[in-house]
């Protein structure tokens, strides 16, 4: 998935990480996916549409405008993907594999493994997600009548962001490996009682959404080449 449009890094898909193309290094693991038969890129931007094809990747329509403003829903995005290759190959897939462009540190081996639990293990969706530390729920506080009290979460005072417990963890939005019931007949990418987490080391679930998320990415994938 590759919308095209983002404010925050304007022409960001495109834009160059440390000498390539922010998407190419989605674009570049997915024929080392064994797992995925058919895969394509869902985008509203004609130059990233030609851009992919360009690559050898296919890139067979323009996402419809309903479905490519900020509002919009990355499942409806999804489904409308779904529904053109169901309807352009007749073929009915068994599951669906989501891969955002903006997480440049994922790899194949963490994507087959998610779609091989989601196989053998009978799941509905198996999801990126990484631990979280200085913004632990027990780090989240509100405001009330001025006073500073806990969110949802007591926090023991003077923890270690280590010893914060339970552990916590947010999605990366890197991967979603999912059912096709899960996502046609329910509408949902995760939610159920049968998503099960996949953990990504932080350096692999950097999401760019920023020019501070651009540099940082560059600075480990230069350090992952210099090692």
């Amino acid at each position: 998935m590759a919308r095209g449009g983002s404010k925050g890094v304007p022409g960001k898909h495109l834009k160059l990480l440390a000498g390539r193309p922010l998407i190419d290094y989605t674009l570049d693991i997915i024929e080392d996916i064994k797992e995925i038969d058919y895969y394509l890129v869902s985008t509203n931007s004609e130059e990233i549409r030609s851009y992919a094809m360009k690559k050898g990747v296919n890139a067979p329509f323009l996402r419809p405008e309903s479905l490519s403003t900020d509002t919009a829903s990355s499942v409806a995005a999804l489904q409308h993907a779904v529904n053109f290759v169901e309807n352009d190959t007749g073929v009915t897939f068994s599951y669906v594999v989501e891969l955002m462009a903006t997480n440049p540190l994922k790899d194949a081996n963490d994507v087959s493994a998610c779609i091989n639990r989601l196989e053998n293990e009978n799941l509905d969706a198996v999801i990126a997600v990484n631990q979280i530390f200085d913004h632990h729920p027990a780090r989240v506080k509100k405001i009330e009548n001025g006073l500073l009290v806990d969110f949802c979460v007591p926090e023991i005072p003077e923890s270690r962001r280590q010893d914060l417990e339970p552990k916590a963890y947010v999605r990366s939005g890197a991967i979603y490996a999912l059912t096709r019931e899960m996502l046609v007949e329910k509408g949902l990418r995760y939610g159920t009682n049968r998503c099960y987490a996949h953990v990504l080391p932080a350096h692999k679930a950097i999401n760019i959404d920023s020019e501070q998320d651009f540099f940082y990415a560059e600075f480990l994938l230069n350090r992952q080449q210099n090692v």
